[in-house]
């Protein structure tokens, strides 16, 4: 990736609208909102993707007793939802032993709807990158046994491929299973300068709705290694990618995008 996550500004053409393929934030004090404020675009947000429920009866065929792990590692907060969702419809009890490790502060912060915080041991990515996270696994890779949630069509190769590498006690767990939304109407009279996506699955969602998608000079913006490789594959041009040094998100990224741009557009 490039170091300041930014490649190639296209155009000297004004940006009106961004598409994010995610839910609309809960809270009106979102970072989003002040990007939009700031630069003085429409943010549109369209989810390219839903989250289907693994069953207690389908995950039991996977033959993971949950209460073997010592460690738990979260890469969403959607794998947090639907761990502790199992755990309640198996009637499971988690150790207050147990470790978790997440990907962002963020991630970690979600426990809190859960559990007592400051009672479990909790650690986090410094970054948001998964070699951050890595970092903080190391130090205790030698006496936890992981289980890594995640969906059963997704899931993050390179944290699998270190694992391995680095001869951790390691499972998956798949707990539920993503599918492509249907965003066609998203796209019925209005047109987007620049579409931010979040995952391979949301990549997969934009090409399962339109088969023949054309970028047409419309900006990409990507979050995470292996969403990257999943636009590429599918032949997208990127010019906004995250999260890398000193570009943690898709806010900053897309901030420093539009900042850069503007400066460009007064030479």
């Amino acid at each position: 990736m490039a170091k300041t996550g930014i490649t190639n500004l296209p155009s000297s053409k004004a940006v009106k609208r961004i598409l994010i393929a995610q839910p609309r934030p809960e809270s009106e004090k979102s970072p989003y909102f002040d990007l939009g404020k700031k630069h003085n675009v429409e943010l549109v947000f369209t989810p390219f993707i839903k989250l289907e429920a693994i069953t207690a009866k389908e995950f039991r065929k996977q033959k993971i007793d949950i209460n073997n792990y010592t460690a738990v590692v979260f890469t969403s907060r959607n794998a947090i939802d639907h761990f502790f969702r199992l755990c309640d419809e198996m009637k499971l009890s988690v150790s207050q032993d147990t470790k978790y490790f997440c990907i962002t502060e963020a991630v970690a912060l979600y426990l809190q709807k859960f559990t007592l915080y400051r009672k479990r041991k909790v650690f986090y990515g410094a970054d948001g990158t998964n070699r951050s996270l890595f970092d903080v696994i190391n130090k205790h890779k030698e006496n936890e046994r992981f289980m890594y949630v995640c969906s059963e069509n997704q899931q993050d190769n390179e944290i699998i491929t270190w694992f391995k590498a680095n001869k951790c006690d390691f499972s998956l767990a798949f707990m539920y299973r993503t599918i492509s939304n249907d965003i066609k109407s998203v796209f019925d009279k209005k047109s987007y300068d620049i579409i931010c996506l979040f995952t391979p699955s949301g990549v997969q969602s934009l090409f399962d709705n339109f088969p023949k998608f054309k970028q047409n000079g419309t900006v990409i913006g990507v979050f995470g290694n292996n969403t990257l490789k999943a636009a590429e594959t599918a032949g997208l041009e990127l010019q906004i990618k995250a999260p890398i040094p000193q570009v943690p998100s898709m806010i900053t990224a897309l901030d420093k995008y539009l900042s850069e741009k503007k400066s460009k557009s007064k030479k």
